[in-house]
């Protein structure tokens, strides 16, 4: 226990540089880092399924890609499929596209400094998409699209309600229209990736981060709605990744700023926190990230992004989870002021994860792919565990028949319009 509290939980060193951590992405960080060199067998409890008639199960059908392309990938060509990287710019510049070209880095995530309006937007993720028609597999462009403080489409588009909002409705046929027109939205701007819904529960009234993300402060709640809105955004051929797994909700330290310490061991985990995405998995989730947040009653020495017992032996093993494991974005303050950011990534693949976040300063996100290629070259990470988590991408990427295609500027009213009618039963405009 001396251990865990020795770590230094930095604050940040003005009121200022705390309001540009906290006013972007609440789920990940919006401020831009100015850019550096490189230098038991338990079983998870019951839970109920959740009280409306459940989702339809998700429509989109698996396209298989052939092994071959996977086996002619380079080394540096598998560890940028492991990557989902940030840029800095409203448009294609050459930071981004060296991440694409020279790295292959298999995901890019966008926040609000990088969307202006529609236009823009849609000719973001053209470019983006052009650039890497030179890669072997389809590029994930991603966004934070959860509705209420955390969105990311442009300013012409009605918002959605927050999660809170919905959940307190009571009408869990909203969470999944709402689900399907995020997905609609998100295709519309090219976008085939949405970090959400946040399956959080609400449990700790001092929680700095989450509140109103939540769909509620009980398990069946949260499930009752997020499992909904999940398949709603799946049907719509979006791929949607829940958090902040192991559970973000019983915090009192933002780890956008500092390492959040939860003293609940898994029996409380079992019973509250692991419910929603228990259920989720039972409903076809895709992908799952994880959270910079430490469970010393489960592991002592790493957070959760870069824990076996959590990602491996707890989410993989107990509960059964085949699909995709991702960080949250690794250049937070949870990882960034308490570990060396490029040997956490080497730790969090070692411990599971399949795909690293680097969400910020693409320096970065170069710095660690340099790092894992060490470690592979030096046999500390084996070559069959980043072929499976190769495989994880490809399986997903092929799930959601992805392309680089590229699209049209679509029609803010005619979204809006679609809005409107959805958030119709809710009496929110």
């Amino acid at each position: 226990m001396k251990r865990v509290f020795s770590l230094r939980i930095r604050t940040m060193g003005s009121l200022g540089a705390m309001i540009a951590l906290l006013s972007g992405c609440m789920s990940h960080n919006e401020a831009k880092p100015s850019a550096t060199p490189i230098p038991t067998k338990v079983a998870v409890s019951a839970t109920p399924s959740p009280t409306q008639t459940a989702a339809p199960t998700p429509t989109v059908t698996p396209s298989p890609t052939p092994t071959s392309v996977i086996d002619k990938m380079t080394l540096d060509e598998k560890l940028g499929q492991m990557i989902f990287a940030g840029i800095d710019d409203y448009t294609m510049n050459e930071q981004a596209r060296q991440l694409l070209v020279t790295y292959h880095v298999g995901g890019i995530i966008l926040y609000k400094p990088n969307v202006k309006d529609t236009k823009q937007l849609v000719g973001l993720v053209n470019e983006l998409k052009t650039a890497n028609s030179v890669n072997k597999l389809p590029l994930w462009i991603g966004v934070d699209e959860e509705g209420g403080r955390v969105t990311r489409l442009p300013d012409e588009i009605t918002k959605t309600p927050t999660s809170q909002t919905v959940g307190k409705s009571g009408k869990t046929e909203v969470a999944h229209n709402i689900g399907q027109l995020l997905g609609k939205e998100l295709n519309a701007y090219g976008l085939n990736m949405d970090f959400a819904p946040d399956l959080d529960i609400n449990s700790n009234p001092k929680n700095p981060v989450i509140g109103d993300r939540s769909f509620g402060a009980n398990a069946s709640l949260v499930s009752s709605f997020g499992i909904p809105m999940m398949n709603g955004i799946q049907e719509m051929k979006v791929a949607p990744v829940v958090k902040h797994f192991p559970g973000h909700g019983d915090t009192s330290v933002d780890s956008h700023i500092g390492l959040p310490i939860v003293q609940n061991d898994l029996a409380r985990l079992r019973k509250i926190e692991l419910v929603p995405f228990a259920d989720a998995i039972k409903h076809q989730a895709d992908a799952i990230m994880v959270a910079h947040i430490l469970l010393p009653k489960i592991d002592t020495k790493y957070p959760a992004s870069m824990s076996k017992a959590i990602m491996t032996d707890l989410l993989r093993k107990e509960m059964g989870f085949q699909g995709l494991i991702m960080t949250d974005d690794m250049t937070m303050g949870a990882i960034a002021e308490n570990y060396e950011m490029a040997e956490a990534a080497v730790k969090s693949v070692l411990a599971g994860s399949n795909v690293v976040m680097v969400g910020h300063d693409p320096n970065k996100a170069i710095a660690v792919l340099a790092a894992l290629r060490t470690a592979v070259q030096s046999g500390r990470i084996p070559m069959a565990t980043i072929d499976q988590s190769v495989a994880q991408v490809n399986k997903l990427k092929s799930k959601y028949q992805l392309t680089d295609t590229t699209v049209k500027v679509p029609d803010p009213k005619l979204l809006n319009a679609e809005v409107q009618r959805v958030l119709a039963p809710l009496n929110v405009k």
